[in-house]
């Protein structure tokens, strides 16, 4: 057991060290000085190079790389001279909503999926399961911002059921105590289920845009594995026991298909956890998603690097979250 933990810490260690190696290397063999961008096309030739100077660009490749990755573990993740601020500020200001909203976006996809899966295989009736195949093709086949779109001119500017862009809460709703960042969990600590309600309201309609697509995809991959169990030979052996359809279903048809989409599903939420750039560009959401964009037409380095290497980490915690709870799902594989 000792032996896989320290195994899967090492891999991703070097996953994270590989992607911040990549970013690193790939910002700088782009056309432009960075160094200019802030100075401006104006300035003198004296004036470019002590900017440079400030941003450690006339070092080497190696130097930089070790100066930025030192300072980053020790929570310098650098400036940004495009907003003006220390880029762990922007990412403290930015993360906590793109997390919000890709959790009750995943929360959406997953939960849906499991119980259209389960419609569509437990009694096999044709026009159901026809149902559930269709709905899961207009998810995948749906792009997320011309979704977003037609909600918003829908529910929004047709119906006015759910709120525009442009805001996590209403302005005439107080906010709850900050703890986290993520307003729906900060106001079910304080106990304001009227905040809690309304940021909810709020989320609902970019989580539906930005999980329908990942729900299609899981809907389809449970329902097939769930077809290919439920035909073999050891259900059969189970149902011969006298044991219920249900309680077969569930308790060993379920858990057995269970291990692909738990594998896809960590990829899922590891990558709505990032957050969307155009479905937070469309809803106006205070994201990470369109800072980052903005830092890479300035070629904001420190901006760029900081997601990269974020990303990275969460795609690595939420796999070793997969990786133990393939050991509940299945006792077989928790050595």
């Amino acid at each position: 057991m000792i032996h896989a933990i320290c195994s899967r810490l090492l891999g991703s260690l070097v996953a994270v060290f590989g992607a911040s190696i990549i970013a690193f290397l790939f910002l700088r063999v782009l056309p432009g000085n960075p160094a200019r961008l802030v100075v401006g096309p104006l300035a003198s030739e004296e004036a470019l190079q002590a900017q440079m100077q400030r941003m450690g660009l006339h070092l080497s490749l190696p130097e930089q790389y070790w100066r930025y990755m030192s300072d980053f573990i020790l929570g310098d993740w650098g400036f940004s001279y495009g907003a003006g601020q220390p880029v762990l500020v922007q990412f403290g200001n930015r993360l906590p909503a793109s997390i919000e909203l890709g959790f009750y976006s995943f929360l959406f996809a997953f939960l849906f999926a499991v119980i259209l899966a389960l419609v569509a295989t437990y009694r096999r009736r044709p026009v159901v399961d026809a149902t559930v195949r269709a709905i899961s093709v207009f998810g995948m086949g749906m792009p997320p911002f011309w979704l977003a779109l037609i909600l918003l001119v829908v529910f929004n500017e047709a119906l006015g059921i759910f709120p525009g862009p442009g805001l996590r809460l209403s302005r005439s709703i107080e906010p709850p105590p900050e703890i986290t960042g993520f307003i729906t969990f900060d106001a079910l600590v304080a106990g304001d289920f009227r905040a809690f309600a309304n940021a909810f309201h709020y989320l609902f309609l970019p989580a539906v845009a930005l999980g329908m697509l990942p729900f299609g995809y899981l809907v389809r991959l449970l329902r097939a594995n769930l077809l290919d169990i439920t035909n073999e030979p050891f259900i059969l052996v189970v149902r011969s026991k006298g044991i219920g359809p249900w309680r077969t279903f569930t308790r060993h048809a379920l858990p057995n298909a269970f291990i692909p989409t738990l594998t896809a599903s960590g990829m899922i939420f590891a990558q709505l956890l990032g957050g969307s750039v155009l479905v937070e560009k469309v809803f106006n959401w205070p994201g990470i998603g369109s800072l980052v964009v903005d830092s890479i037409l300035r070629k904001d380095f420190a901006v760029v690097q900081a997601f990269i290497i974020v990303s990275a980490v969460i795609y690595v915690l939420v796999n070793a979250v997969v990786d133990m709870l393939y050991g509940v799902i299945d006792p077989r594989i928790r050595n």
